[in-house]
Formats: C-alpha cells, sequence, structure tokens
C-alpha cells in the first residue's frame, strides 16, 4: 500500500528531526528540510499528502510554502506551526487554504490528532469526489440482468474470478455490458471496499493519456499547471478498469507492463518510483489476438491482462432476455422521470423481440428511455417502437458517402423514389392502414393522401 508522504519544513534542525522520527513512528513517510527555499523545490518534483511548514523562516517564510503547495498540488493538506501565533496569522493562514494553524509549544497527540484528521478529510474528499462520477454506488450480479444459459455461465465465472487477484479481460461487442461485469467482479471482490477507476483508453487523446494513467509533475510538458496524481495512485488497493485496452498505443504498453510485473511506476516528468497495488480489469471490443498477430498489441501484454477472460454474448443470441431487460429498464426510467408506465404492450414487445440489437442492450435501453420520454399513456405502444425501428431503416438505407456520377443525376426523381419506397414500406408495415402508415413516417393524413394520389398508390 501506498504511504502517506509528509513534508516537513522548520528551521530549527532540531524540530525537523523531532516531528520526522514522530511521523516515521506512526507509519508516514516524511521528508524533512530547514530551507524554505528547498521546500519549494521539494514540491516542484514530489507530490505530498501533507505539507507540515513552520511559519516564520529566514528567507522563504511558510506562507510561501503553502501558497506554492496550493498552487503545484490543491489537494495537498497544510498545517502552520509557530513559536509566534496571533488570530490575525491564524485568519490568514486559513483564508489562503491552510488546513489547521498550531502555536507552539504544542502537546505531542494533540499535533498527531491534527495531522490525522486533516488526511482523513482530504481522502475524504477525494473519495466523495470519485463516489460522485460512479453510475452506481454497488454492482451486484444481479445488476447483470439476464436468465439465459449463456448469461448463467458469465455469472459462474464472475463469481469465481471475484475471489481471486487474477487480472481479468471483459470481451464483447459494444453495448453488452462489458464495465457492469468488471464492476460486479470489483464489488464482490476483497477490494470492494476500495476504488474502481475507470479509464476509457479510445477517448483521451494518445498525448494525454499516459498523463491520466501515470499522473504528472509540474511543467513536465505544455498545460501541466500543477502536480497531478494519475488514476493508478487513485485506484490504490482497488481496481484499473481499463475500457477500449486495445487502443492503448504500443509506448504505453511498456510502461503498463512494467506496472504489472513491478507494481511500480514513475509519473510523467517524475523521477521517483511508485509503488502500487492495483487489479486490472480491461475491456476490448475487438479481436485482441488478431491484433497482437498484426503488430498492433504486444502479445507479453496481451498474456497478462488476458489471465482469465470473461466474453459477453449479443443480444441477438440471447432473445430470451429481451423481455426482462425491456422490463427492467421501464421500471428504471419510469422511476427517472416520474411517469407511471407500467410496461410494453405485447406488440411492442413483438417488435422489440424481432429486432436484431446491433448495439446491444445499450440499444435496447436507449429505446426503453426514449420511448418512455415520449409516451403519454401506462403503457409503451408500438408507435414509438415502430418510429425508431424505422428511423434505423431510413439511416441504414442512406449511403454513409453519395457518390454523385459522371453524367449527373436528376436530384428530384431520386428523393421521390425514396419517399415512394418509404410510403410503400410503411403501408406493408401497417397492413395497408393509411392512417397508421401516416403516423410512423411522422406525416398528417392529408399529406400522406396527397403523396398517394401523386404517386398512384
Amino acid at each position: 500500500m501506498i504511504k502517506q508522504k509528509i513534508l516537513v519544513v522548520d528551521d530549527e534542525k532540531s524540530m525537523c528531526d523531532f516531528l520526522e522520527i514522530m511521523l516515521q513512528k506512526e507509519g508516514y513517510e516524511v521528508i524533512s528540510t530547514t530551507s524554505g527555499e528547498k521546500a519549494l523545490a521539494l514540491l516542484d518534483n514530489n507530490l505530498y499528502s501533507m505539507v507540515l511548514t513552520d511559519v516564520k523562516m529566514p528567507g522563504t517564510d511558510g506562507f510561501e510554502v503553502l501558497r506554492k503547495t496550493k498552487e503545484v498540488s490543491p489537494d495537498t493538506a497544510v498545517i502552520m506551526i509557530t513559536a509566534y501565533g496571533s488570530p490575525e496569522g491564524a485568519v490568514t493562514a486559513i483564508k489562503e487554504g491552510a488546513y489547521d494553524y498550531i502555536t507552539k509549544p504544542f502537546r505531542v497527540e494533540e499535533v498527531k490528532l491534527t495531522i490525522k484528521k486533516s488526511l482523513e478529510r482530504s481522502n475524504l474528499i477525494r473519495e466523495n469526489v470519485r463516489l460522485r462520477q460512479a453510475v452506481e454506488e454497488r454492482y451486484k450480479f444481479w445488476n447483470l440482468i439476464g436468465k439465459s444459459p449463456k448469461m448463467q455461465r458469465v455469472y459462474e465465472l464472475v463469481e469465481k474470478v471475484s475471489q481471486t487477484k487474477a487480472n481479468v479481460l471483459v470481451t464483447g461487442e459494444s453495448g453488452t455490458g462489458k464495465e457492469l461485469v468488471a464492476k460486479a467482479v470489483h464489488y464482490n471482490s476483497a477490494r470492494k471496499d476500495r476504488p474502481f477507476v475507470t479509464l476509457n483508453c479510445g477517448a483521451i487523446p494518445e498525448n494525454l493519456l499516459e498523463s491520466e494513467l501515470f499522473g504528472h509533475m509540474k511543467g513536465s510538458f505544455t498545460g501541466a499547471i500543477a502536480n497531478k496524481r494519475g488514476l493508478l495512485e487513485m485506484a490504490e488497493s482497488g481496481t484499473l478498469f481499463m475500457d477500449e485496452i486495445g487502443e492503448l498505443p504500443l509506448a504505453l504498453q511498456v510502461k503498463l507492463l512494467r506496472v504489472i510485473q513491478e507494481r511500480e511506476f514513475k509519473r510523467v516528468g517524475g523521477t521517483e518510483d511508485i509503488k502500487v497495488d492495483v487489479r486490472i480489469i480491461s475491456a476490448s471490443n475487438q479481436d485482441l489476438q488478431q491484433k497482437v498477430a498484426q503488430g498492433g498489441f504486444r502479445d507479453d501484454l496481451f498474456y497478462r491482462l488476458n489471465v482469465i477472460q470473461i466474453k459477453l454474448p449479443p443480444l441477438r443470441d440471447r432473445k430470451e432476455d429481451v423481455t426482462l431487460l425491456t422490463n427492467h429498464f421501464v421500471r428504471k426510467y419510469s422511476a427517472d422521470t416520474g411517469k407511471k408506465v407500467e410496461g410494453v404492450s405485447p406488440e411492442a414487445l413483438e417488435l422489440l423481440l424481432g429486432y436484431d440489437f446491433p448495439g446491444n442492450v445499450r440499444e435496447l435501453e436507449n429505446i426503453i428511455e426514449r420511448s418512455i420520454t415520449l409516451e403519454t399513456s401506462p403503457t409503451i405502444s408500438e408507435r414509438h417502437i415502430r418510429s425508431y425501428l424505422n428511423e434505423r431503416m431510413i439511416s441504414k438505407s442512406i449511403p454513409p458517402s453519395l457518390e454523385i456520377p459522371a453524367e449527373g443525376l436528376d436530384l428530384n426523381k431520386v428523393v421521390e423514389d425514396l419517399e415512394k419506397a418509404f410510403i410503400l414500406k410503411a403501408l406493408e408495415h401497417t397492413g395497408g392502414i393509411k392512417k397508421k402508415a401516416a403516423e410512423i413516417l411522422g406525416m398528417n393524413f392529408r399529406a400522406m393522401r396527397y403523396k398517394l394520389a401523386k404517386y398512384d398508390l
């Protein structure tokens, strides 16, 4: 486990030595200096959980140390110590960001307690930030919804893997619930009370990804205006979930391999080796073995990450779960929107059961959320489901890149042919009922009658 590091600054060598010995006995890693100027340099090159500084020192005083600390690492706690205590000095210190202001002579137990409370407060602030970012507080097996045999096998594997320390690779198409599986493994493991931290390797520009993962020191690159802890440190004693691991650049793959093998790393621009205890769960919708064969992913890293693989089936291969998932999302979004939607009509469910869901569970969730938002009755009607499916059909029918022939084209005719095709498709869906066909095409009935007459339908 990473020890909390404290910087002690006091121009009296005896006070530095006393505080250093006392704090080391309490289990902290301690760096001390009798120079304010040296303290500023140390703050530039290291990251501390706390700074304990004297106020009056020759040259650079404690207030300059306080300001520098808050500049390079805003979440580092600072406690000021002085033999010349005054109410004005205490107020100034607190206003500028100090946690507390202690006067000499002080009682040792009082200082120990103040340091402990300050570090607990800093940890609590960081933990609250992490919790606010989490979508759910806890993920148990029942958040992975499905009664199909394929999902039952996933549950069994998640339960077994949760009791081990092995790294896990979760594979499957986009939208199948890979992050849910990762959270189920974490929150059912011995690490459940420690952080679960997520990094999407495909969502962060390559030049920022290293800093996000390992952290950085102030001035290590343009824009590095303060020291920053990386996600590996934030995940200490917990789990780091690396989504879209196949997008990790080769240069960072080497560094991640070192973390797994040596359990240590350096921040960007840093010189210090930082020990870390983190379980890595990675996920990919790519064929990583094929990527290894093509030279786009390191084989040694692949085998380190792929100790145990959990493969999620696409929704089209477990259609028996569609009804269960639909009811779950109806309950969820009815509560979120405050609407009293109790379910879906048999006709709407039939449409869902006949759909292949290229976007998997995420797409089904989107359909239900959208339908509940638009629905005014207690049951989701087929109208909303059919409207979505028609939009999908239209978007698929339009080619991604339109080529104009060298001889040109008749745009009006192309548009009319497309319009006629969709009217015919809508009539086919509604069994020839023109009013319903108009509804699913978003037209009023008068416009529909005009189009039918125009195309002699």
